[in-house]
């Protein structure tokens, strides 16, 4: 699989040399040639010159061969406009870009060619949210065009669905219980796991099913 990176930043050279030794035929382009020269001697992976926001650039550089690109400069509007080209003048199959300040979380979506989005601020939050929040619906990550994500929720002791097995929840059909975490013990769950106080529960669900899922899971938390 071919992996091209835009941006040589700490971001996109940590993830380009990641994936290599995993065994990813990776290229990282970067339009700075001082960025470049510096990382050269530092670095394994292949680095490129040049602007991943003009088609010429990443026409020269293999874009048309590339399975994933990942838009991980430092601006934003830049990433929007690498995600855009990559599906629109290469049809690369899955692009990937990272968002930089969480306002702009809304742009980033199948309208600007991007397949999944990445917000470290974000992240953080969740996880601050997660491990603080109980009986609260947490948004861990979103994908599939922003329209799916992975929630996740620490039963309260008035929660609902204590006690009771997933497969009698009546969960809405956009949505799954993947994942449940227990005195520190992941639990592969089924249509009989009987959920309890306490439990960590996540979720995927489509946006439209979030509502329910906090309703059934969180009660009036």
């Amino acid at each position: 699989m071919k992996v091209m990176i835009a941006g040589a930043g700490s971001v996109g050279l940590a993830i380009g040399e990641d994936l290599a030794q995993k065994g990813y035929d990776v290229l990282v382009m970067e339009r700075d040639s001082g960025v470049i020269e510096k990382h050269a001697t530092k670095t394994s992976v292949p680095l490129v010159v040049g602007d991943a926001c003009e088609v010429t650039s990443l026409q020269e550089a293999g874009a048309a061969s590339v399975d994933v690109m990942v838009a991980a400069t430092g601006d934003d509007e830049d990433n929007l406009v690498i995600s855009l080209l990559a599906k629109q003048e290469f049809a690369i199959p899955r692009v990937i870009a990272r968002v930089n300040n969480s306002k702009n979380q809304w742009l980033f979506n199948e309208s600007w060619g991007v397949d999944v989005s990445v917000s470290t601020p974000q992240q953080l939050t969740a996880l601050v949210e997660e491990a603080v929040s109980v009986g609260s619906l947490v948004r861990l990550l979103s994908f599939e065009h922003g329209n799916s994500n992975l929630v996740e929720v620490t039963l309260a002791a008035d929660s609902p669905a204590n006690d009771s097995m997933i497969g009698e929840l009546e969960l809405p059909a956009d949505s799954a219980v993947v994942a449940i975490i227990r005195n520190e013990r992941l639990i592969v769950p089924n249509g009989e796991t009987v959920l309890r106080s306490g439990d960590e529960v996540i979720v995927l669900v489509k946006d439209e099913a979030e509502s329910k899922v906090h309703d059934l899971l969180c009660g009036n938390h």
